[in-house]
């Protein structure tokens, strides 16, 4: 018994040895293991969080790929500011004194930071509002679609149809007009328009169209495609093919398709997809030119 209650005297002789002494600020290295410990706690509770976020997504439907990333990236700063704050505690430093003076750094630093800090929030308010979740698939003002690999606090990373990886700051998805296909309605519509020429027998021409829209096997069978006469063109009579398809990732796919099965059915039943054409009048002078 004696040698355990020496071997406790021995610990806490250890623990309480002073690893910094300025003035009325004390720093034992009892106080350097709780830190660490705090920390270490609070890393563990973020990967139970984790697991914990995931095991429940199994279950419920309704919390798919993104709304588990949007969960799981808030709890984790949440937990991570509340760690540190209970770690900054345990070793004894009133942090308000910090904040005070640094109060005009701070200032300096959000007029040089306008951007990165305007993203930061940008990115708050991706993960709690949940517009633009992984794997949805967006299209950008400039056309670019893209489908959501990752979103974090200040960058999104998008992958294109190309497979190119682009870093895209998160105020450009808050602020810019940005498409979310993955947030319409399960099908959307999509059309292909083709032109045929003047004098053509346009039944057959819709009656074709829509032969194709309904052999197609990403075209939905839930929602009638349809056929728009849309103009009378310069050097063709216009249509638009109008149908609705889950395959939003792959439409571009599908529209391809679409126009070879189209060009296909036209040639075999005689109806002219036209090119511009112009007529040129020459008008003869009365003017003589002389050599």
């Amino acid at each position: 018994m004696e040698e355990i209650n020496a071997w406790l005297e021995k610990v806490k002789s250890i623990l309480e040895f002073e690893l910094i002494s300025l003035g009325g600020y004390h720093l034992s290295l009892y106080n350097l293991v709780i830190f660490v410990f705090i920390l270490l706690l609070f890393r563990l509770i973020v990967k139970g969080l984790e697991k914990l976020i995931k095991r429940q997504s199994q279950r419920k439907e309704w919390i798919t790929q993104g709304k588990q990333h949007a969960i799981f990236q808030i709890g984790k700063y949440v937990l991570y500011v509340i760690g540190f704050l209970f770690a900054i505690k345990s070793i004894n430093i009133d942090i308000t004194p910090l904040i005070i003076g640094s109060s005009a750094l701070f200032v300096g630093l959000g007029f040089g930071l306008q951007e990165a800090f305007r993203d930061f929030i940008s990115g708050l308010i991706l993960l709690f509002e949940g517009d633009v979740l992984i794997g949805d698939v967006i299209e950008f003002e400039n056309g670019m679609v893209a489908v959501v690999k990752q979103i974090n606090m200040r960058t999104s990373k998008v992958r294109t149809r190309d497979g190119i990886v682009i870093f895209v700051p998160n105020s450009q998805l808050i602020n810019n007009r940005v498409i979310n296909w993955s947030n319409s309605n399960i099908l959307t519509r999509f059309h292909v328009g083709v032109g045929v020429s003047y004098g053509s027998d346009l039944q057959l021409v819709e009656k074709i169209l829509m032969e194709v829209a309904n052999a197609d096997k990403d075209v939905s069978s839930r929602a009638k495609p349809f056929v728009r006469f849309t103009d009378f063109g310069n050097s063709s009579l216009d249509f638009e093919l109008h149908f609705w398809s889950e395959e939003v990732w792959r439409i571009e796919f599908i529209k391809s398709r679409l126009r070879f099965e189209i060009d296909k059915k036209f040639r075999e039943n005689g109806i002219v997809i036209p090119f511009p054409q112009r007529d040129l009048h020459v008008r003869s002078s009365d003017i003589s030119f002389k050599s």
